[in-house]
């Protein structure tokens, strides 16, 4: 892992075992792009990769040569209008109502380690060997705004990126535009993949082939949403989950943000990504400076899943921070689906004595414990316990839920405002409204304007007296509405195009201030299930509510989707009733906890209500979930078969000693006579026997790497026998295990 400055070709190149990541500054003083994939030699002159070509219709840069035209020529950080028409990295109003900058080359920095972004979220290094990080400083002498690039290079096939601007000069300026990353890549031989849907089946994998013009994802809703992921991938056509180049694209925030690949009619494509431009608008005073949230790019010579791998060990190790970064996550029951608004201590106090007895390890207690909140339109901003509902308050509870042997959560919103409440009463002008015009709702709720400092603070001295007042080992950070009418009341004109990222800046206020009082607190983040499940909350919390969705049909598309960035991990999911109350599907017991397994797991129902029979499932359940639960949530991830595709789905993890691994198997659909099956395994040691549980002899990994685990059941014959096949939604859980390395 190293940075090495050419000085007299004036090269920059990042490696490390995997990786180059080669720049070069341009004729103009410009930084230009020369190269990002697989690892290549250092030392040599690569120069010759800036190529510059008079082209028909292109405007050019020095006044005695018709070559350099910055239309034709790969950047580090594009601008528009200086004979490039791309879409632009950055865009600048000044005060003559120019747009135009000049960012020239100045000096460099190399340092060990990598700098904390100042409040923003970001991956981080614990020792100053595990990253370098590079500051390019440019210059636009014309404007006197600075401008630094950050680049950090990582162990792995990481690269971490952003930029901060500085305003030097005496008048203010309006940055319009400010992307994390900017990426130009010499061809378009490429299929996009992004990860898209809505509520309840959110970050489907889509998949199309790169065609020139825009391709481009995004959320203008104040959050990252249900509807786009801040995900991106670029593979080659030939490329699958362990073969062939893959580079993912992923940005470490939470609020509006655009992805986007550009290819222009020379098959150049460019990738921006960063806040959302729309609505953005940052006025920077003198002496100013503004941050852009980071961006992390993943290079893969070894398919999709290379590249998922790559991300999962840098947002699970070096994103993901605290007490329960590398510890298994407690099993938990949620009373929501089990109550909804309907419940008291009792009944709450009923459905936790059951679960103690399983095994659960906490209760958590969902919407409805505070103000007058009996349903959706009244209570929301008042953080005091009901005492109608909870006589001994949240302390009382918690001690009960405690003398159970469990640990005790609680659910919040604490983003979010009824009108009905003490809050809203004392504060109309708190909510985020333009004055004048309609003021929407959603869920009969408002968003509290977390731009301002004042509003965080109430909202953070209540809920730290609740937190600091009763034992509680969990929260579930609720978010269930996008920004709509976005004004601040707190800012003046000029400034209103600040509102949505200060708002995220707020919220990003509140949980670091939250997670430094409560450091052993286990935060969970949900935004009405999966709308702001993206890095930049996964800083804060260590694992979100993956959607409302608990289906365990839906929940594979989701899930297998979720894994193309995210660890399993942080993947919150759950047992739930049936029918489910997203879709009113009936999946047996036993495949439902077959998909929870791979996350966090817990159980959303009311044991209690369940069979005799389904009881000891769901004992069994959380016995095999304790044992394999560090493989589960900490082994190396791998897709194996995608629900999109087909019938049948399928995934794995394996330990890092490859001694250990649990496989996923799932068939939707029964059919008749059927064909015979097969999944070829990944990840497992070549030369090592491993026993499988349910069957007899032993199995060497390249044997089942190559040949396949056989998954033939009774639907391959002449008829289902009813007391072996369970028909529609099947699924097998199947546990490897090493005995020795030898034959």
């Amino acid at each position: 892992m190293n940075i090495i400055y050419q000085e007299e070709k004036r090269i920059f190149h990042l490696y490390n075992d995997e990786i180059s990541h080669l720049m070069i500054v341009l004729p103009n003083g410009h930084l230009g792009q020369l190269y990002f994939g697989k690892r290549i030699s250092e030392g040599k002159d690569y120069s010759y990769l800036l190529e510059m070509m008079p082209r028909a219709m292109s405007s050019y840069i020095f006044d005695d040569e018709k070559r350099f035209s910055l239309a034709h020529v790969k950047q580090e950080y594009g601008v528009y209008g200086t004979t490039d028409f791309r879409s632009p990295a950055i865009e600048i109003l000044q005060k003559n109502g120019s747009r135009i900058s000049d960012f020239r080359f100045r000096d460099f920095a190399i340092a060990k380690g990598k700098p904390k972004l100042p409040g923003l979220p970001a991956t981080y290094t614990e020792s100053p060997e595990e990253g370098m990080t590079l500051t390019v400083f440019l210059e636009d002498a014309e404007a006197d705004i600075r401008l630094e690039l950050l680049y950090t290079i990582f162990e792995t096939g990481a690269l971490a990126r952003s930029a901060r601007i500085m305003n030097d000069g005496e008048e203010p300026v309006h940055l319009l535009t400010a992307m994390s990353l900017c990426m130009d890549l010499p061809d378009s031989d490429y299929e996009w993949v992004q990860l898209s849907g809505a509520w309840a089946r959110e970050r489907h994998v889509k998949v199309r082939k790169l065609e020139q013009g825009i391709q481009a994802v995004d959320s203008m809703r104040g959050h990252s949403s249900h509807e786009h992921n801040p995900f991106i991938a670029l593979k080659r056509p030939a490329a699958d989950e362990f073969q062939g180049e893959a580079i993912g694209f992923s940005l470490v925030y939470s609020g509006n943000f655009l992805a986007q690949a550009q290819v222009d009619t020379h098959d150049t494509t460019r990738v921006l990504m960063g806040i959302h431009p729309s609505w953005f608008d940052w006025k920077l005073e003198t002496g100013e400076s503004f941050q852009t949230p980071e961006a992390v790019m993943v290079y893969s010579a070894e398919g999709l899943n290379g590249m998922s791998r790559i991300f999962h060990k840098l947002y699970r190790e070096r994103l993901a921070r605290g007490y329960w970064r590398d510890r298994a996550r407690p099993i938990l029951i949620n009373n929501w689906e089990a109550t909804y608004f309907d419940f008291t201590k009792e009944r709450l106090l009923e459905i936790a004595k059951k679960a103690a007895e399983f095994g659960v390890e906490l209760f958590v207690l969902d919407d409805g414990w505070f103000g007058q909140r009996s349903n959706e339109r009244a209570g929301l901003g008042d953080w005091v316990a009901n005492p109608e509902r909870l006589a001994d308050g949240i302390e009382g509870l918690a001690e009960e839920i405690e003398g159970l042997g469990m640990k005790f959560g609680l659910w919040f919103e604490p983003e979010m405002v009824n009108k009905d409440s003490d809050l809203y009463r004392e504060h109309p002008d708190w909510i985020i409204e333009t004055p004048g015009r309609h003021s929407s709702h959603g869920r009969f709720q408002y968003v509290l304007d977390f731009s301002r400092k004042e509003v965080v603070d109430r909202i953070y001295h209540m809920m730290e007296k609740i937190l600091g007042g009763a034992k509680v080992s969990y929260v579930k950070w609720d978010m269930n509405r996008s920004i709509t009418e976005c004004y601040s009341r707190a800012l003046p004109a000029d400034r209103q195009g600040e509102v949505f990222h200060r708002y995220i800046l707020g919220v990003y206020d509140l949980y670091e201030r939250l997670t430094a009082r409560f450091p052993e607190v286990l935060f969970e983040s949900c935004a009405s299930g999966g709308g702001r499940f993206d890095p930049g909350i996964l800083y804060y919390a260590p694992q979100g509510w993956a959607s409302d969705d608990s289906d365990a049909a839906e929940r594979l598309k989701i899930q297998y989707g979720t894994s193309f960035c995210y660890p399993v991990s942080s993947i919150g999911s759950h047992v739930s009733v049936t029918p489910n109350h997203q879709v009113y599907r009936n999946t047996p017991l036993h495949t439902r906890a077959n998909v929870a397994y791979f996350g966090t797991f817990g159980y959303e129902l009311d044991l209690n209500k369940i069979s005799d029979k389904e009881q000891e499932q769901v004992k069994e359940q959380i016995r095999f979930m304790k044992k394999y639960r560090e493989v589960l949530q900490f082994g190396d991830f791998y897709r194996l078969r995608s629900p999109f595709d087909g019938n049948v789905a399928a995934w794995m993890a394996v330990n890092a000693e490859r001694t250990l691994a649990v496989v996923g198997w799932y068939r939707i659909l029964c059919g008749a006579n059927m064909p015979y099956g097969r999944i070829k395994l990944q990840g497992l040691e070549e030369e090592y026997r491993y026993e499988i549980s349910g069957r007899e002899g032993y199995y060497f990994g390249n044997e089942l790497m190559n040949l396949g685990l056989i998954t033939t059941d009774y639907a391959s014959g002449e008829g289902a026998d009813r007391d072996l096949c369970t028909g529609d939604f099947d699924s097998r859980v199947f546990v490897l295990t090493a005995k020795d390395a030898g034959r």
